[in-house]
């Protein structure tokens, strides 16, 4: 047949190829289009939805409640009026979405997912139909000469008529699809083009008819403001720019953990402090770990804040706390707090030795062994020396008083002449007045205190003692106590004493006087006592209770209640407190026994308490009087110490702010007491 021979003739073939090769580079590239396409309605949708979710969002301003912001009914009403307008551009993108939808990708889907597959399905029936007839044309060139297999040759025959007529029916339907393909190429390029285009006109006009001259200078009045807080930002930006960099040259020194005490001096007149302080933490029995707090003070209180607390929290009441430097686990600048009562410590460190200065001279500003030892921590060596000396001066002059102090009490102080002798027991006069009387003016401090006396700064437990007094009983000889303190209990004491008064007392140290005629002797033992404690790096205090009876003054441990050493109250001659440093006091005992030439042994106290020395010295000098008078029935005593408690002005003395208490008073004080009973009698 010649249309048929011509169909399959090698040119037709290779113009085939040429077809099937455009067909394949077609599909490529509408591939590639339908994807951008898509991009674009993807966009598209996600612009709607993301319009209207903004709209959404501008509209629920008003219910948001941020902690920084104010109410702001011009910034509210500003957006409420924007999220109209994007509500109604997010419609319009949704108009947008739907024209895109039917205009542009509908044709080159179709052209996608119909037109190029059923190319491809033509040409694979095409192949199949070819290889059919090779096939059946290779049988039927294969049949013999012999006329015997008529039947053979029919079938094969009619397999060549078949295979042959279905590829060209394949042949002329592809062939068909492929020139037509040329003219789908056109429009399934172009129909979508036009589509986007249509949709994109049409939303620019909805949105033309909706932004009207109104919204115009809406935007404009909102573009001014935006403009104006740009500018007034950015002179915020500068001032805020310009204070750091003060602050930067300012505080250049302050970002040294230790900084240079001559060029960051420390504050030693502050009321308040806070800064952040490792806390120590037991974890264990032995073991311990240290956190880093927040520490402030506040009322009195020190209280602490942890990382992530919302409020601080409680540590101890500093009004009467105690604070010690302590070496803990050889870390700087550890200081130890303790409470009034001894039962809570806290053991800190500080980042400096200024910040631990300032803590130490805030809680306990009267305590000089504290600040001594900051003062001594970490020094090298050959500064301990002049270090000293400065220690020594300002010991003599915490414990010396001032001209001016004493110029300002000269004028109060009232004449002596006609008054009773029983006054002379419960007087307390101004502190520290160099010119009281004439006979202590003229004594040296050699005269008061010998050179290289011992000092001892620890009390003696009563296990020493009794151990001594075991010794005693067994024949070893007498202990000789250069101290004069008595560490036995009487075998009876007194219970029934009407006057207990106790006060906390940290023991400083004692040493042995040459006399006990002026409170100037417990002056210069207290700058001894502290010179000696800074000089020799001695900080540790005894902390104990101070009873005060009729019959004697006790040490008592806190903890055990254990008396660690007991005074008789007969053997207290003198006892005074410095009025500037009002937790400062002492007292001196005397002893006839104890030495071979038969002198009495002079030993004054040192003390350091929380409460006023003053009312120490007082309690004393009550008990005394109380000891004084034991002939008296309780009712007269308690009425003695009644008049004792009302805050009746005290006479002024002419020996310093002290208690003459000795034995001599006894008699004065009972002619006094006689004479006002016989008095009331007589009435």
């Amino acid at each position: 047949v010649p249309g048929v021979n011509k169909l399959i003739k090698p040119k037709t073939r290779s113009l085939l190829g040429v077809f099937e090769e455009d067909a394949a580079a077609i599909s490529k590239y509408s591939q590639q289009l339908f994807q951008a396409m898509h991009r674009i309605y993807d966009a598209q949708n996600e612009l709607s939805a993301a319009t209207h979710l903004t709209s959404k969002l501008l509209k629920g301003y008003e219910k948001q409640r941020f902690p920084l912001c104010c109410d702001d009914e011009v910034m509210s009403s500003t957006l409420q009026q924007f999220a109209k307008v994007i509500d109604e551009l997010s419609s319009c993108h949704a108009v947008l979405s739907t024209q895109l939808a039917d205009a542009m990708m509908f044709p080159i889907t179709q052209f996608k997912e119909r037109d190029l597959k059923e190319i491809l399905t033509l040409k694979e029936v095409f192949q199949i139909a070819s290889d059919d007839h090779d096939m059946a044309i290779n049988r039927y060139s294969r049949l013999s000469k012999r006329r015997d297999n008529e039947k053979v040759k029919g079938e094969v025959m009619e397999d060549v008529y078949t295979s042959r007529k279905k590829q060209h029916q394949t042949m002329m339907h592809y062939f068909t699809a492929l020139n037509t393909l040329q003219y789908k190429k056109k429009m399934s390029l172009l129909e979508p083009l036009l589509g986007y285009m249509q949709a994109q006109i049409s939303f620019f006009k909805l949105g033309s008819e909706n932004l009207t001259q109104q919204w115009e200078d809406f935007l404009t009045d909102i573009g001014t403001s935006v403009q104006n807080v740009r500018r007034e930002m950015a002179g915020e930006m500068d001032v805020m720019q310009q204070t750091i960099q003060d602050m930067e040259q300012a505080n250049d020194l302050l970002y040294m953990p230790d900084p240079d005490p001559s060029l960051v001096p420390v504050n030693r007149n502050l009321t308040r402090k806070a800064g952040y302080l490792n806390t120590r933490n037991k974890t264990g029995l032995v073991s311990s770990s240290w956190e880093r707090q927040y520490f402030f003070t506040q009322g009195g209180n020190l209280m602490s804040q942890a990382r992530g607390d919302v409020a601080g929290g409680l540590v101890m009441d500093i009004d009467n706390c105690s604070v010690m430097a302590v070496d803990c686990e050889d870390r700087r600048f550890c200081f130890q707090i303790t409470s009034f009562d001894g039962k809570k410590v806290a053991i800190l460190q500080a980042e400096s030795r200024k910040d631990c200065e300032e803590v130490v001279n805030l809680i306990c500003p009267l305590s000089l062994c504290c600040q001594v030892h900051f003062l001594f921590a970490e020094m090298p060596s050959f500064y301990w020396q002049e270090i000293a000396a400065r220690v020594n001066q300002s010991a003599l002059e915490a414990v010396t008083p001032s001209p001016s102090f004493q110029q300002r009490h000269e004028s109060l102080r009232p004449s002596t002449q006609g008054r009773p002798p029983a006054a002379r027991a419960s007087s307390v006069s101004s502190a520290g007045s160099e010119t009281a009387s004439p006979a202590l003016s003229v004594l040296s401090l050699d005269a008061l205190v010998a050179p290289n006396t011992p000092i001892q700064f620890d009390i003696i437990s009563p296990v020493s003692e009794e151990d001594a007094g075991q010794a005693k009983a067994a024949g070893l000889g007498r202990r000789t106590n250069p101290f004069g303190e008595s560490g036995g209990t009487p075998a009876q004491e007194s219970e029934g004493s009407i006057l207990h008064q106790l006060f906390f007392a940290r023991f400083l140290g004692c040493m042995e006087v040459q006399n006990a005629e002026s409170s100037d002797v417990i002056y210069e033992t207290m700058r001894q006592i502290l010179a000696a404690r800074a000089i020799h790096n001695i900080f540790r205090m005894t902390e104990s209770h101070l009873l005060v009876t009729c019959e004697c003054l006790k040490l008592i441990d806190p903890q055990t209640q254990v008396t660690r050493l007991r005074f008789p109250l007969s053997s207290v001659v003198l006892c005074a407190a410095h009025q500037e440093n009002k937790r400062l006091f002492g007292f001196v005992l005397q002893t006839a026994e104890g030495r071979v030439d038969g002198r009495p042994i002079i030993v004054c106290y040192i003390f350091e308490s929380n409460n006023d020395g003053e009312k120490i010295c007082d309690s004393v000098g009550l008990a005394k009087q109380i000891a004084f008078h034991s002939e008296m029935d309780l009712e007269e005593q308690s009425r003695l110490i009644a008049a004792f408690s009302r805050p009746t002005p005290l006479a002024a003395g002419t020996d310093g702010q002290f208690l003459v208490l000795s034995n001599s008073q006894s008699e004065d004080s009972d002619a006094g007491v006689e004479g006002r009973e016989k008095g009331e009698s007589e009435a």
